[in-house]
């Protein structure tokens, strides 16, 4: 494709979108440096040059610029230009399972923190149709990192008739399949997993330490008992950059 074409089509995609001009840039910009189009140590096109080629102010290209500087992926210096530093960290922390063994499985290093803990509260609205709602649910919202870096925000709701039975210090680090999976008098009779992809909002944005608008995976998880009933209903948001789903076919 001539430069001249692709600055076309830069231009046209960055008007097909809804989200900030400078959050698409410096995701465009964060992909040519992982890609090796902006190599490590390299100086790439002024603020200028990439306002012509992008078609947006230059003040946007600053914006964008800012925001890669913030994650240490490039280095700006007064009269020398813009250079790449290194390269996107995209090391995939979690590996989200569609096995019933693997969502019992806890990652690898991973801390979990308890933001909120509401007794008494109703099922949020949720996808399928499997199971009825039990009367009152325990509702945590927890923070999943490593390292220090979050990669999933999950709200889970337990039954309240089941919580007495479930040790407290579980709750901080079991995953959510685990936390109903071995309750005396309770048999999982169905289970499912729907994972769609959307953008992050600003709550999620701010929780997850990224971007308005970066792309998330959204993860529900519900296990229904033997009596019909929903047991557990588990919400999560995985960062789009540190997860992945491996099916196992055969």
């Amino acid at each position: 494709m001539s430069q001249n074409k692709a600055e076309n089509a830069t231009v046209a995609a960055l008007q097909k979108s809804n989200v900030s001009r400078y959050i698409q840039l410096a995701s465009l910009f964060r992909q040519r440096i992982e890609s090796g189009e902006w190599e490590v140590g390299a100086k790439i096109p002024t603020v200028k040059e990439l306002s012509e080629q992008c078609g947006v102010a230059t003040m946007t290209i600053r914006q964008a610029l800012a925001t890669l500087e913030k994650e240490g992926l490039i280095a700006r210096y007064r009269a020398k230009g813009t250079f790449v530093l290194d390269r996107p960290k995209r090391d995939l922390w979690c590996e989200v399972k569609t096995d019933w063994t693997g969502m019992l499985i806890a990652r690898d290093n991973a801390t979990i923190e308890i933001l909120e803990d509401d007794r008494n509260v109703a099922l949020p609205r949720y996808e399928g149709h499997i199971g009825n709602a039990a009367p009152a649910y325990r509702h945590l919202r927890r923070r999943h990192t490593r390292d220090g870096i979050t990669f999933l925000l999950a709200d889970i709701y337990v039954d309240e008739r089941i919580c007495p039975q479930i040790d407290e210090a579980d709750y901080g680090k079991v995953t959510a399949m685990r936390l109903v999976s071995d309750i005396p008098g309770q048999t999982i009779s169905d289970a499912n997993q729907i994972v769609t992809i959307g953008s992050s909002d600003l709550s999620i944005a701010d929780l997850l330490n990224v971007s308005i608008g970066e792309p998330v995976a959204k993860v529900q998880r519900m296990a229904v008992n033997q009596h019909g009933d929903i047991i557990l209903l588990a919400n999560g948001v995985y960062r789009g950059d540190m997860m992945k789903i491996e099916v196992k076919l055969r």
